[in-house]
């Protein structure tokens, strides 16, 4: 069995870590999950959060941030696809606080649909800039919203295909 993991963390913009890892532990939809070497293979949908690491024959945890996405683990290799991806010395605090104080903002004079795609995108706006503050050691007020990152995604893209077919209703 081999002693070690193949972390690899994808964005569109391409890969941006690729460690050998002893364990690791990331953020799903439905809680958070750990990997160690010979972890059976696995598929899981990813949510904003923090993802740690530790690096063979090192006490010190690393870790980074991620939107949500998906995870692979397979044969010793673990493969994060998301569409963000930051480290702590990459966080601006000033401007993740600002940004979280917009969103809140935004949130608290929103009048919409709760279930709907710009409820989501504020939300998931919120949740990066917390995922951020929490990453580099200033963690949010606990006020944090939540929904489901994929719901909101899935809206978006059924509402626009709607606005394609002419507007017929979404199946129940």
């Amino acid at each position: 069995m081999a002693e070690t993991i193949t972390l690899e963390i994808i964005t569109p913009d391409g890969v941006k870590l690729s460690e050998e890892v002893s364990e690791l532990t990331a953020p799903s939809v439905e809680g958070e999950f750990g990997v160690l070497p010979g972890h059976r293979p696995l598929l899981a949908a990813l949510k904003t959060g923090i993802v740690s690491y530790r690096k063979p024959d090192e006490k010190e945890v690393d870790r980074v941030g991620v939107g949500p996405g998906f995870a692979e683990v397979i044969d010793d290799k673990a493969v994060l696809l998301t569409d963000r991806f930051t480290t702590k010395s990459a966080v601006d605090p000033v401007r993740a606080r600002l940004e979280l104080k917009e969103a809140d903002e935004a949130l608290a004079a929103f009048d919409g649909d709760p279930q709907g795609p710009e409820f989501g995108a504020l939300v998931s706006r919120e949740r990066w800039a917390a995922t951020e503050l929490e990453l580099y050691g200033d963690p949010p007020p606990p006020t944090v919203h939540t929904v489901q990152e994929f719901a909101a995604v899935a809206a978006v893209s059924y509402s626009e295909d709607q606005a394609d077919d002419g507007g017929a209703e979404a199946p129940r």
